[in-house]
């Protein structure tokens, strides 16, 4: 007889823990149903699939479950439901992902705080910065445009040995409607994620993409607030490490903007100060 005898794999055990949850929850058996009937999920249905499990895994471990515990859950739904484990599936599911990984009041912190109250904050600390025309730029930029105005520019803290220009650049790309994306996709070098923003003039972006790997993911943004948002979540859900450019700025969004990992991470003095600043600023 095989060794194996009696065991049970870590993707068998994290799969029987969801699929036992889903069958003891309400509206389980009807996500499972629908996927033994389409080999798929509908949009709505896997939204109320990660809503279950993240609700399930706050009961049993905590408001901020272990990095494991996240990871035991997401294991379990690839191997329940293999079809959804394309990471570059037509219609992208970074949100949904992130979600099931840190809850709901984690995954919303970004745009929920921007405007209100992040916003003002880093326009005021950005103004200390060493001026030049592209801070200047930017700051007009975001000092004037609204939620319904913005054009896609995002940009970045400014770090030792890269300029603002440069920091904007690894995030976001501005694409042409009409030219050939393949084209632009091989021309660039690296994993590292970022945002594609398409459309005839920058000003007016039609859509936006994350680009990682030489591959597509369409966001759900409709502005470039959410398109950085799904950016920046893009990360923990390939377990992607951040650029080396710009590890300052995702850890300042990571710690200070999501509160993931605060006590855990390697941050630079820079960052804590900055963030002490604008959590005890009234």
């Amino acid at each position: 007889m095989g060794s194996s005898t009696g065991k049970v794999s870590v993707s068998e055990a994290a799969k029987e823990m969801v699929e036992n949850t889903l069958l003891r929850k309400p509206g389980g058996e009807d996500i499972l149903e629908e996927y033994k009937s389409e080999n798929s999920l509908s949009h709505r249905t896997r939204r109320q699939l990660v809503n279950i499990l993240a609700s399930d895994m706050t009961e049993r471990h905590g408001r901020i479950p272990s990095r494991q515990q996240r990871e035991k859950y997401a294991l379990g739904i690839i191997t329940l439901f293999p079809s959804l484990k394309d990471p570059f599936s037509p219609k992208g599911y970074i949100n949904q992902d992130f979600l099931l990984l840190f809850g709901a009041e984690t995954s919303s912190k970004l745009l929920e705080k921007w405007d209100t109250s992040l916003k003002p904050k880093v326009i005021k600390e950005a103004k200390h910065l060493t001026p030049s025309t592209v801070v200047c730029r930017l700051l007009k930029a975001a000092e004037k445009l609204t939620e319904n105005e913005e054009n896609g520019k995002l940009y970045g803290m400014r770090r030792i040995n890269i300029s603002p220009s440069d920091a904007e650049h690894k995030m976001v790309h501005f694409y042409k409607s009409g030219c050939s994306i393949d084209e632009h996709l091989q021309g660039v070098e690296g994993k590292q994620p970022y945002i594609l923003a398409v459309g005839r003039v920058q000003n007016r972006i039609d859509t936006f993409y994350i680009a990682v790997d030489k591959q597509l993911i369409p966001c759900q943004a409709k502005c470039s607030l959410s398109a950085f948002d799904e950016l920046f979540k893009s990360h923990y859900v390939f377990n992607l490490s951040y650029d080396e450019s710009l590890v300052h700025l995702y850890t300042f969004v990571q710690t200070t903007i999501f509160n993931i990992d605060v006590t855990s991470t390697d941050e630079s003095p820079r960052v804590r100060e900055l963030r002490a600043k604008i959590l005890n600023e009234n």
